[in-house]
């Protein structure tokens, strides 16, 4: 089984798509029928969107915590200093791999894994 779809929901797509994108995602802008327009980002059949909130919520989820292969860890970070991103857990080696954890300005934690 492989995650194919995810979607995160929050009361700035525009300003969460400039952070993501400082990771290595590319969005585009589109719209699903009469559905909200969003950002979208696929890579290797997994789909990343961003959306806005719906009208029956008052904020995001920060508590969902996701996870990331990407190369270049340590480039990554580097460029992520200084900017909006938290870096809750600077990289380190674990049983799971070289991993480093970030935080959106939703508040979800992101870990990032050295491919």
């Amino acid at each position: 089984m492989n995650l194919n779809l995810l979607v995160i929901r929050t009361s700035n797509p525009e300003l969460l798509k400039t952070q993501y994108e400082k990771i290595g995602f590319k969005f585009d802008y589109h719209q699903h029928g009469k559905g909200p327009y969003h950002y979208a980002c696929e890579y290797n059949g997994f789909v990343f969107e961003i959306y806005p909130l719906t009208k029956s919520m008052t904020k995001a989820d920060g508590n969902l915590r996701l996870g990331f292969d990407i190369s270049n860890l340590s480039s990554v970070i580097d460029r992520l200093r200084g900017t909006d991103w938290i870096i809750k857990s600077d990289i380190k080696k674990t049983e799971w791999g070289i991993i480093a954890v970030i935080q959106d300005l939703d508040g979800r934690k992101i870990e990032l894994k050295n491919k």
